[in-house]
């Protein structure tokens, strides 16, 4: 039986010297309840997971790359196709110059969007990194990555400068070095390391500045590493410190902020991957700098870093690794179900939120009779309001 990931109520001392207390409060998910619907709309042009999927300053939605399913994964694409809120359609973009899956998407404060990474090929990546002009909707290279790298981590620092953490080589050992990128000179320069080697982590800007780093793994299946730990990068001294540790150690996971500053993670598995998925998730608090378990999603989901979204009216959408989306309501600690399915668990989905507290869930593969086929379908997720207005 896959684990569940819930906990009682109480306390469990962890580390005198990372964090002084866990605590357990876990309230019951709830069943759905006035939260919109996810519906199926038009389809992409192609079937793509572990693509990316970046909001773009003119309302539409840039997806990239990413592979086919199974066997796929040896033959990223270079497509791109751009997802028209007005019209309800996807239209071809300009191509990337070269084909990506695992990398990162990064919206600039320019409104370009930098392409950093991912696989190449079947243990092929690149040290590459490129810029996307909405405005001429053309790819440009950019500069290359002091070490080259995929399933990496990329965040916007609030100088606009952009941090690239961990991520594996091409022989798939996960890496501890962190770059930065600058959009001025267009360069990448080295920080400094992480204390773990991490792939398959988060990294999630707070308010504050500083970015938390969380969980992730090293080594290879079955004898990987998965973390509990968790680390805080400091832009103004280039550093990372020791940020405490989860209940449970987590790779493939999702980290989203909350409008509280905190940050909620949810799902992600154990070292036996697909045997080993969660349906728990935890709460981390900058100030006291704790992890604290929360309610557990009504399904175990993985393998979903990019399928979360923060609504407007500070609920979470989660809609990536299950047959079905939810959305998790801070005050109450809760999740519960959204109407309407995926077809599937959706595994490498994207979730990207539009305009009106609309979102757009695009592509990830299923588990089907052994081989993992990528679909092209597209799902919107409707808050209530608007899907009585439709």
């Amino acid at each position: 039986m896959k684990s569940r990931g819930t906990k009682t109520g109480g306390c469990l001392q962890l580390s005198l010297m990372l964090v002084p207390l866990l605590c357990f409060s876990v309230p019951v998910a709830s069943r759905p309840s006035g939260n919109g619907a996810v519906v199926e709309i038009a389809a992409m042009h192609i079937a793509r997971a572990s693509h990316t999927s970046t909001l773009l300053p003119n309302g539409k939605v840039l997806i990239a790359g990413g592979f086919a399913g199974s066997g796929g994964e040896y033959n990223p694409y270079r497509t791109a196709e751009l997802y028209d809120p007005g019209s309800g359609t996807f239209q071809s973009a300009a191509e990337m110059t070269i084909g990506r899956s695992g990398h990162t998407a990064t919206l600039l404060k320019n409104g370009k969007v930098l392409i950093v990474g991912g696989w190449t090929g079947r243990y092929d990546l690149r040290g590459s990194a490129e810029i996307y002009d909405p405005a001429t909707n053309t790819f440009t290279p950019t500069g290359n990555l002091v070490i080259e790298r995929a399933g990496n981590t990329a965040t916007l620092l609030t100088d606009g400068r952009v941090l690239i953490a961990g991520g594996e080589d091409r022989q798939e050992n996960a890496i501890a070095n962190a770059e930065i990128y600058d959009p001025a000179t267009g360069k990448f320069n080295a920080t400094g390391s992480m204390a773990e080697p991490r792939g398959a982590h988060t990294a999630t800007a707070l308010k504050d500045g500083r970015v938390l780093i969380v969980g992730g793994g090293s080594g290879h299946y079955p004898s990987q590493n998965v973390y509990r730990s968790a680390e805080l990068f400091d832009p103004a001294i280039g550093k990372f410190r020791s940020a405490g540790q989860m209940s449970v150690g987590r790779h493939k996971h999702a980290a989203i902020l909350l409008r509280s500053g905190k940050v909620l993670i949810v799902g992600g598995s154990d070292n036996r991957d697909w045997h080993g998925e969660y349906a728990s998730a935890e709460i981390y608090d900058p100030a006291s700098r704790t992890f604290t378990v929360t309610g557990a999603m009504n399904t175990t989901r993985f393998k979903l870093p990019a399928a979360v979204a923060l609504l407007p009216n500070g609920r979470v959408l989660v809609a990536g690794g299950g047959l079905f989306a939810e959305l998790y309501d801070e005050t109450s600690g809760t999740f519960t179900r959204v109407s309407g399915s995926l077809g599937a668990a959706r595994f490498f989905a994207s979730t990207t939120l539009l305009s009106g507290g609309k979102a757009l869930i695009t592509g990830g593969y299923a588990e089907s009779g052994g081989s993992l086929p990528a679909t092209s379908a597209a799902w919107l997720y409707q808050p209530t309001n608007a899907v009585a207005s439709d």
